[in-house]
């Protein structure tokens, strides 16, 4: 399978290419990381339709140089997929869809945690689509961890899992699960001293996504 991920940040690739190592026999990975559209997302609180296109341009070119599937990153870009999948005939997936499938389907009490406000918007209408499809009559509450993401961009991660932490340390009283928002932050789910409840990252389930196809 050749998988063409698109990231809005740096410093994601090996990340992302050892897990589709661990989960997706044979994988073969191509990486673009696009600063632009997480900073044009930020700068118009939201995806533009200059954003939109851009994400559409890389979609069709991941088609074009022989990929199987294209995997978002960044929930931000989420919206665009379903724009791009119009546009080739493979499969475009969104970082957190099956994440949050998951949660509906298995918990009451959903938390949603982000560090970038422009993500908590894409994120919690795909999570309020989930539950409902879900049927079970699930709930969620949301917080954003203030700072972290200008923590991020400027490379003090000290800073940023500081402000990550403790925003999730309050959230797991009031839900059953947590939902980090961010492909950024999964490092944070194992290193958190006392998890009362469970706290998922989504690129884990993003690629076991891609190895059942």
């Amino acid at each position: 399978m050749n998988i063409f991920f698109i990231h809005t940040v740096n410093g994601l690739t090996d990340a992302f290419s050892k897990l589709a190592a661990e989960h997706v026999a044979g994988a073969k990975c191509t990486h673009v990381s696009d600063q632009s559209l997480i900073q044009a997302i930020i700068a118009a609180k939201g995806p533009t339709p200059a954003v939109f296109r851009r994400v559409c341009d890389h979609v069709v070119h991941a088609e074009a140089s022989g990929a199987s599937v294209v995997q978002l990153t960044c929930s931000t870009i989420s919206p665009c997929a379903d724009v791009a999948a119009k546009l080739v005939s493979i499969p475009v997936f969104k970082i957190d869809d099956a994440m949050m499938e998951h949660a509906a389907a298995n918990f009451k009490a959903i938390g949603l945690a982000a560090t970038n406000p422009g993500t908590m918007g894409p994120s919690t209408d795909l999570l309020r689509e989930k539950i409902a499809k879900a049927g079970k009559g699930g709930r969620f509450e949301t917080v954003l961890c203030d700072g972290a993401f200008d923590a991020f961009l400027s490379g003090d991660m000290k800073r940023h899992d500081e402000i990550v932490s403790g925003s999730l340390a309050a959230l797991m009283k009031k839900v059953d699960v947590v939902l980090l928002a961010q492909a950024s932050m999964a490092r944070i789910a194992d290193a958190l001293p006392d998890k009362r409840v469970p706290v998922l990252a989504s690129p884990p389930f993003a690629m076991k996504r891609l190895a059942g196809l």
